[in-house]
Order: C-alpha cells, then structure tokens, then sequence
C-alpha cells in the first residue's frame, strides 16, 4: 500500500529519501497527470510519496553579485513578482498555464519533470544554470545540461532533491523568447525559441540560442556560439547559412499528436533566422 508522508522540514524531508522511496510531490502540476486516475479515485502512484510543498525554508530569491538563488519551492508566481530577474525568463513563465497553475507550480518541478517541451526550463540552458542536489550525503552543483539526460530522465539520485537553482547573471542587451504551439498558453510548445545576445559597440560579445520540443532535451550549441564571438554585426549575415546548417544537424524532433517532425524542424531553423535578422537590422 502506498503510504504518504508529510515532512515538517527539509531535514527530515532529506531523511525519508535516504531511508525509503519516494515520488516527491511539490505542486503535483506534472506528476498527477503521470498518475492520474478515474475521476474520485486517487492518483496511480507506484511509490510512496514525500508531499513537500509546506517547506517554506526552499521557498526564496536571493540576489548576489553574480548569482540569483533561487529555492526548489519557489513558485513561478513569486519569481514573475520579482522584480530583478531577466524579463526573457519572465516572458517564458508566464507561457506556463494560467495563474492557478503558477501559484504552485515551481522551476524544481519543471527540471525534475525532464520534458523536452517544458517552457520554464528553456532561459536556464541559455544563462548556464546550475541544480544543487542534496542529500543527507552532501551535496553537489551540476549544471542543467547535465542534470536532463534525456526525456523523463534525470542525474538525480532517489536518495536527493533539488535544494536550489542558481542563474548566473549576464550582461545580455537582447533576448527574445518565442513559442509556438496550438495556443499562445496553457498548451505543449511544438517549438520553443530563446535567444540572448550582448553586443556592444557594434561587436558580438555573445550570441546564444535554445530550442525545445525538437530534441530529447534543450538543443544548445556552445561550439557554434563560440565561433561567432568578437563577429562585428555587420559580418553575421555572411555566417547565416553555415548557423542554420550547423543547427540543422542537431535539431532532430518527432512526429507526435501536437505536430510532425518536418514542420518543426523547419520552425526552428526559422526562429533562429528570425533573430539573427533582428540583430542585423539593429545593428
């Protein structure tokens, strides 16, 4: 028989995963659909559960220096209320469902989930995000790349949980995020777009892109970044096509009820076209 547990701290909450095993529920936004059940039954679940949303000691936003840190528990609602965190983060939450949603929903969640699709995610890969696990062990920092192995698949051991995120701060001048999906929110993107670049005077200091829903996780490319540094914008266009066939490789999607593998393919290559164009035109 499933049994539920309710930990009156983190400690303990660190405790039961070391000594059993657990689903551990926050927001329950993604799990209870994973294990939903026939209406007033109670949810599959195949594990007993660690409900942990009353810990309000992992419910926070520090600024620093150089680093926001922000708490497993944080719900997306308190991060959009924040008034110093990038608006391209901003712009990709308020995507996530509506306000009743937000309200208990949390950025851990969305990363523990591990869906190619998740829009929270997206401005992490593209800020170098880091996810410290902990357990009664220790802990340890690893970056969000290396946290999603695959869909539904993490780094996580059973015996931790996601602590905190922390988003290094950058000197960015132009983001953008896009998604396309059936409906602007509240629906699965078929393909999602960040872009972020710092360009100053005249100069690409950074260039960065991230695509969702057209790999087994966020798509981002450092090596083809790194070879458009200290590029003068009015030298981009001439490295048009070779981005757009270097991206092309590596955007591999699938065909699903939401759309086919060609269109997203294409969308996605489009997207990245799109903002390259931009910054040319603003030179």
């Amino acid at each position: 028989m499933v049994k539920h547990v309710i930990p009156e701290s983190y400690r303990e909450a660190l405790i039961h995963l070391r000594d059993g095993d657990f689903h551990i529920v926050a927001g329950g936004t993604d799990i209870m659909l994973k294990y939903r059940n026939e209406a007033d039954l109670p949810p599959k679940f195949d594990r007993d559960v660690l409900y942990i949303l009353n810990l309000d000691e992992l419910k926070y936003i520090q600024s620093e220096a150089h680093v926001w840190r922000i708490g497993a528990l944080t719900s997306y609602e308190m991060l959009l209320d924040h008034p110093d965190l990038p608006e391209v983060f901003k712009a990709a939450w308020l995507d996530i469902g509506g306000p009743g949603l937000r309200h208990v929903a949390t950025l851990a969640g969305n990363i523990a989930n591990a869906s190619p699709a998740a829009d929270g995610i997206m401005p992490l890969y593209l800020y170098d995000a880091q996810v410290v696990l902990e357990s009664c062990g220790g802990s340890r920092t690893v970056p969000i790349e290396a946290v999603i192995t695959g869909p539904k698949q993490t780094a996580i051991a059973s015996h931790e949980m996601i602590r905190e995120i922390i988003i290094p701060k950058h000197p960015f001048n132009v983001t953008q995020w896009l998604k396309v999906g059936t409906r602007k929110a509240d629906a699965i993107s078929k393909v999602s777009f960040c872009g972020a670049a710092h360009v100053e005077p005249g100069v690409i200091h950074e260039l960065r892109f991230t695509l969702g829903s057209v790999a087994p996780t966020v798509i981002r490319a450092r090596d083809i970044e790194g070879s458009l540094k200290g590029l003068l914008i009015s030298e981009l266009k001439t490295k048009t096509a070779f981005v757009l066939n270097a991206y092309s490789e590596r955007i591999q999607p699938i065909d699903d009820q939401r759309s086919n593998k060609h269109y997203r393919h294409q969308v996605a290559l489009n997207l990245i076209e799109d903002f390259m164009t931009q910054l040319i035109k603003e030179g």
